[in-house]
């Protein structure tokens, strides 16, 4: 039995076994369904470009608003900025060839 849990605090019962978050499961893993960046642009960290900077490691969006963001081995750290100001959940990585997505209350990749 899969049994998708909201909070860390929320724990297994006997038995259970937990295959992932209940937030990657409600954004699923269909990019199709994802958000249009909201800049949209896929190739540029929303904030970094604003102050003119043009120099970040890889960027990851996320799936509640479409906001892109530079990741934690960027400088600025954009992307979990983002989760830390507006408690949008999970991103994904925008990189060519990268389909994975991170919950970062439950951190946990799907």
């Amino acid at each position: 039995m899969r049994i998708f849990r909201r909070n860390s605090e929320d724990r297994p019962r006997s038995g259970e076994t937990v295959s992932r978050c209940a937030d990657l499961a409600i954004y699923g893993a269909d990019a199709n369904t994802d958000p249009a960046p909201r800049s949209g642009d896929l190739t540029a960290c929303e904030e970094c470009t604003q102050l003119g900077e043009h120099h970040w490691a890889h960027l990851r969006m996320c799936l509640s608003c479409g906001h892109v963001g530079c990741c934690d081995s960027s400088p600025r750290r954009h992307a979990t900025a983002h989760f830390e100001e507006t408690g949008h959940p999970v991103m994904r990585s925008v990189e060519p060839g990268e389909v994975w997505r991170w919950c970062y209350v439950h951190q946990v990749m799907g």
